[in-house]
C-alpha cells in the first residue's frame, strides 16, 4: 500500500517543512543533528531506539534490530547526545544500505563516516568519532519516543533530512503540516516565477505574502 504522506513528504524540503511547522507551533527541527554527506537526502518512517549508560550489574547491549527493519525505515537512535562514544559503524552501515532503509538519525556521533559516503547511505548525526558505545551504552527501550536534538519522535513519525538537517512531523499533525508545507512551496515557486517574469523581488514578494508565510495567524 502506498503512504501517500510519504510520498508527499518527498517533494518537500526541510526549510519549507520547518517553516509549515513554525506557522503551526511545532517544533520539528532535530536541532545540531547535520548530515555527514551534504549529497543525499532521506525520507520515512521512524523506528526508535533509547540509549543508556551500561548497566554494570546486568550490561546489555547496543542491539541486534536492524534485521527486522523493512525498506524504507528511517532509523532513529536516541544516544543522550553523548560524544564520548558511538552507536552505529561500518557493518550497521553495510546492512541498512543492503536493506533499503531510508536512512539513520543519531543524537550522538556516528563512526566509519567512509563507508556512509562511498555507499551514499544517509546519515544524519551529532557528529562523527572511533569511540565504541559497547561496554558504555546499551539499549533501554526500542520503538518508544526518543529526543533528538530539540524534537520529539515517536515510532511511525515522519523524517525528512536532507542538506540542512532534519525534521520530524508528529504523525498526529503530519497532514496539516503537509498541507501548510505544500501551500508555502506554491507561493515561493510564484515568487520565483513573477522575478524570472520581470517583477522586482520586493514587488513578488509583496504580491505573494512572503514575509508572513512562516507566521502564526493572529487571533
Amino acid at each position: 500500500m502506498t503512504d501517500v504522506n510519504l510520498e508527499r513528504l518527498k517533494k518537500l524540503d526541510c526549510a519549507t517543512l520547518s517553516d509549515a511547522m513554525d506557522k503551526l507551533g511545532i517544533e520539528g527541527v532535530c536541532r545540531g543533528i547535520k548530515p555527514r554527506d551534504q549529497k543525499v537526502s532521506m525520507a520515512g518512517r521512524a523506528f526508535t531506539i533509547l540509549y543508556g549508560p551500561i548497566d554494570p550489574v546486568a550490561p546489555g547491549t547496543v542491539g541486534d534490530y536492524i534485521d527486522d527493519l523493512a525498506p524504507g525505515t528511517v532509523v532513529v537512535l536516541d544516544n543522550g547526545g553523548r560524544e564520548d562514544c558511538t552507536v552505529w559503524g561500518d557493518i550497521l552501515t553495510m546492512v541498512a544500505s543492503h536493506k533499503g532503509l531510508a536512512g539513520t538519525v543519531i543524537d550522538g556521533p556516528c563512526r566509519d563516516v567512509h563507508l556512509c559516503l562511498s555507499l551514499g547511505y544517509p546519515i544524519y548525526s551529532r557528529s562523527y568519532s572511533m569511540k565504541t558505545g559497547k561496554d558504555r551504552v546499551q539499549v533501554d527501550a526500542v520503538q518508544v519516543p526518543v529526543n533528538i536534538g530539540d524534537a520529539r519522535v515517536s515510532p511511525g513519525d515522519l523524517l525528512r533530512g536532507d542538506s540542512d538537517g532534519v525534521v520530524v512531523l508528529p504523525r498526529a499533525r503530519e497532514d496539516e503540516i503537509l498541507d501548510v508545507a505544500e501551500a508555502i512551496e506554491v507561493a515561493e515557486e510564484k515568487i520565483r516565477e513573477a522575478v524570472r517574469a520581470g517583477k522586482s523581488l520586493r514587488e513578488a514578494r509583496a504580491a505573494l505574502g512572503y514575509h508572513a508565510l512562516q507566521s502564526k495567524p493572529r487571533a
